[in-house]
Parts: C-alpha cells; structure tokens; sequence
C-alpha cells in the first residue's frame, strides 16, 4: 500500500493537492450561489423529473467519446513507433483526462502532465508522448471549429443574434482562423522557438545541476524528430483525424441528451454551436472550468433554445453530470488501475 502511496504521490506532490482541492471548493461554491441566485426550488423542480435513460446515454456517449480518442492517439504513436495494445491505451487516456480535469487550467495546457502520464504507462520516450499528444491536440481543433462553424452558420440563418451571442460568435471564428495558424506559426518557426527556450534555461543552468543546455537541446532535438516523423505521414494523420471527429460528435450528445433527460427538446445543430461555446468558459481557471462553463450553458440555453435560466441551469448540471463528472469517476477508477499495473 506504501508503494502504491508512493506512486500517488509521484504524480501529485501536496502542493498541486491543495490546489485542485481549492478549486474544486471554490467552483462548487460559485455553483451553489448561482443555484440561489436562480432559485434552489426551481432548480430542484426540473431535476425532480429526470429521466434516468437519456442520462445514461448521455454517459455513454461520453465514453465512446473518450474511446474515439484514444484511438487517434493510437495512430498517432504508431507513427513514432510505439504500439500500445488498443485496450491499454485507452485505460491510459481516461487516467490522462482524469488528470486533465481536475487540475485547474489543466484544458489550457495539461499536455506535458499528460504526456509523462502516458510515458509513464508505455514504452513511449517523454520526447514521443508529448509529440503525440500535441498533435492529437492539434487534430481535435479541426472538428471544434467545423461544428462551431456549422452551428454559427444555423445561428445565424434561423435565428435573431443578439449582441452577446454576436461576441461569443466572433470568438469563435478568431479562434478558427488563429488557432490554425499558431500552429502553422510554430511548426514553420520551431527551430527559432527551440533557440528561445535554450536561451531561457541557459541562466537556470547556473543555478542547478539539474538542469543542463546539452539536456534540454537534446530533449528538444528529440521532439522535433518525433514532430518531423508525425508530419511525413499524412495518411496517417488524416486517418486519426477521423476518430478526432467522431470523438467531437460523442462529446456534444450528451447536451442533446441532458435536453432530453429532463423532458425537453434540443436542435443537434444548435448544440454544434453551444457545447464549443461553451467549452471556451473551460479556460476558466478552475478544475475542467467547473463553474463557468455551467454558467455559459444556462446563459445560452435560455437564450438560443428558448429556456428558463432556471431550465438551462438544470441541463448545464446534467450534461455536465454526463460528461464532465462521468468522465472524473471513469477516468479515476482508470488512474488507479495505471497506478497499481507500474
């Protein structure tokens, strides 16, 4: 048991602990306050009438989702030569999301954190994981943006935009065209990118023995190699682009799905456009943007889908319960399980 402590601890010092423990506290706050705010009896009203089947495949969408996913990571490592039994790899994901999600801003930047995850787990070199796993990052963009793209299309025709919406919108399409191009930014610069990074750790050099030039301009050589041999394989890339797709369609459904849960109903190209509206309130700096992004939902829900603040609220907590908290307990139970097999 010390062992398997020691292995916990390994991955979560105390410092980090606190941290995701204060955020979760002070989300579930922000939460409650809101609930009051609309009306505790209102809300617990359209929860008293949920309909258990529909939350469940909202659940279960969200699973196929994550096991989308984990395929196109799949492809994508094979490209660097690691082969992960499928099976194995996706226990390894859910543990990586897990991680994702607890840990404040971790839907900013948890890449590195999920990359040791997976070297962890694998015969992946740090180097290979974080190539990866950037990638598959950059690949489910693409599907963010078409679906976010199609339902401000819909929004757009069929509806009267407000100013509000109009901003979320704008938003939306600078992402689209900025996220992109960053990406071709920093493919096409990263030598000059990598000289930066060496010019920074040259003074911390000075300071620590645990940090050497020669090892970081190794390390960086590594991942550049590990991105060159991702690059030189479109038919690969254009294969795990597919699960990335089918992974964005399970991670919208359980919206649809939440609408159903309590009696309502939902235009699937009205959720294209609010799941990723939404999810931008994940770069709310708290665990997997808990609290904000309930709120982005209750906000649009009342506004595009013709709601109660109360109703929208409602679903945000069930869609929420379906992909975000199913996604903790699973991916928990998953973490566990990578924990007890190193």
């Amino acid at each position: 048991m010390s062992r398997i402590a020691d292995e916990v601890g390994e991955l979560v010092d105390r410092q980090t602990a606190l941290k995701i423990g204060g955020g979760f506290a002070i989300a579930l706050v922000v939460l409650y306050l809101f609930a009051v705010g609309i009306g505790t009896e209102e809300v617990r009203a359209e929860l008293a009438g949920a309909q258990v089947q529909w939350l469940a495949a909202g659940c279960l969408s969200t699973a196929i989702g994550l096991v989308a996913w984990a395929r196109a990571w799949q492809v994508v490592l094979r490209v660097v030569g690691v082969d992960v039994p499928f099976r194995k790899l996706v226990g390894t994901y859910y543990a990586a999301t897990f991680a994702n999600y607890v840990t404040p801003l971790g839907q900013a930047g948890g890449e590195p954190f999920i990359a040791y995850v997976l070297s962890r787990d694998t015969d992946a070199s740090y180097e290979d994981a974080l190539a990866s796993v950037v990638t598959a990052d950059v690949l489910n963009l693409l599907p963010f943006f078409t679906f976010a793209a199609l339902g401000t299309v819909v929004l757009v025709v069929q509806t009267t935009v407000t100013d509000r919406i109009q901003n979320v919108a704008v938003v939306l399409v600078v992402f689209a065209v900025g996220a992109p191009v960053c990406a071709v930014a920093g493919w096409r610069f990263r030598r000059s990118f990598g000289g930066v990074v060496l010019r920074v750790v040259e003074p911390l050099a000075r300071w620590t023995p645990r940090v050497t030039v020669a090892g970081v301009r190794e390390r960086l050589s590594d991942l550049n190699e590990a991105f060159e041999r991702i690059a030189a394989d479109p038919p690969a890339l254009a294969h795990a682009l597919v699960f990335s797709y089918v992974g964005w369609l399970f991670f919208a459904l359980p919206l649809y799905f939440a609408v159903r849960t309590l009696g309502g109903s939902i235009s699937l190209l009205l959720v294209c456009f609010v799941v990723p509206a939404s999810t931008l309130a994940g770069l709310t700096p708290s665990p997997g943007g808990l609290g904000g992004v309930e709120a982005a939902l209750a906000g649009l829900l009342a506004t595009l889908a013709g709601l109660t603040l109360a109703e929208g609220y409602s679903v945000a907590l069930v869609y929420r319960l379906a992909s975000y908290w199913f996604a903790i307990g699973a991916g928990g139970i998953a973490a566990l399980v990578v924990v007890f097999r190193s």
